[in-house]
């Protein structure tokens, strides 16, 4: 845990401007995106100058990687797409790193959501493989919010028997997921008696990616552990490192950054992690930050 943050690289901080940054990584919703889900005024004038200065970009989201390349498709190139909330990494096309669930954890958290659903809770799960993302629920509202982040998925009848690699189940609840589906996934999780999965770091873990999401992934798995391995293949240091995040996913990506930005609207706990505090993402705090740092105009 780092000291409070900073408010030295705030909106009214003095800039840098001779910062040594050589890898920029931001969360996409609720910190890149302002909440209207719009990318920021000046992004792609912002992506471009990065690019000459030779600066790696990459995006760092609960978002599937087909989302994000669709969102970034007329600037892909070279860009390293940090999806999944870290379990699948992809530049160019080509996979980096991934960590995928076992079969049988991923069709246990599906039969979960369903006794949830069963008990009364408004609730449905997103198992999220390589290649596409798989639902049982196939009512409007459940597909209006896997739209959103889901750019290839498919309404199947049975979510526990899949032709894929699954590399996180997701699960979006209409209500409050922090208080009420993330809490009853933590006992199953605790208590699967996979010895295989225990000697090898792979125990499932609950993670709370927004007011409504919970993702159970690996307990080797999350942003941070991506982003180091990231930072070893380019060859690139924590104190080269930016990165901007808002919610309680994003808490170990900003352990591997010495230029770590919580969002000022981010969950209480980030604000404490990180170094540094940022414009909120409706004031386009993370463009704002990037161009003080490294002397970019405004």
């Amino acid at each position: 845990m780092s000291s409070a943050p900073s408010p030295l690289l705030t909106a009214t901080g003095p800039s840098t401007g001779s910062a040594d940054i050589r890898l920029i990584v931001t969360d996409m919703d609720g910190t890149l995106l302002d909440d209207a889900k719009r990318v920021p005024p000046g992004l792609w004038r912002t992506l471009a100058e990065l690019r000459w200065r030779g600066v790696v970009f990459s995006p760092a989201s609960g978002r599937q990687y087909a989302t994000l390349a669709k969102e970034f498709a007329e600037v892909a190139e070279g860009m390293v797409f940090i999806a999944e909330n870290g379990t699948y990494v992809v530049r160019d096309g080509v996979e980096l790193s991934s960590d995928p669930l076992e079969p049988g954890v991923a069709a246990g958290v599906v039969r979960a959501v369903r006794q949830l659903v069963a008990d009364g809770v408004d609730v449905g799960a997103v198992v999220c493989g390589k290649r596409s993302a798989y639902v049982e629920r196939g009512d409007e509202a459940f597909l209006a919010e896997v739209r959103r982040y889901y750019a290839e998925h498919r309404v199947v009848e049975d979510a526990t028997a899949l032709d894929d690699d699954v590399i996180k189940v997701a699960l979006f609840d209409f209500g409050a997921a922090e208080r009420t589906t993330a809490p009853a996934l933590e006992p199953f999780t605790a208590t699967l008696p996979h010895s295989r999965l225990r000697s090898s770091g792979g125990i499932p873990k609950v993670v709370v990616s927004g007011e409504h999401w919970v993702d159970v992934m690996n307990g080797t798995a999350d942003k941070g552990a991506a982003l180091r391995r990231l930072q070893h293949e380019l060859g690139v240091t924590p104190a080269q490192t930016m990165v901007f995040g808002d919610y309680l996913n994003d808490l170990e990506m900003l352990d591997a950054a010495d230029w770590s930005f919580a969002m000022a609207n981010a969950h209480p706990d980030v604000i404490a992690r990180a170094r540094h505090l940022a414009p909120s993402n409706n004031d386009n705090g993370v463009l704002r930050t990037i161009a003080r740092v490294l002397g970019l105009e405004a």
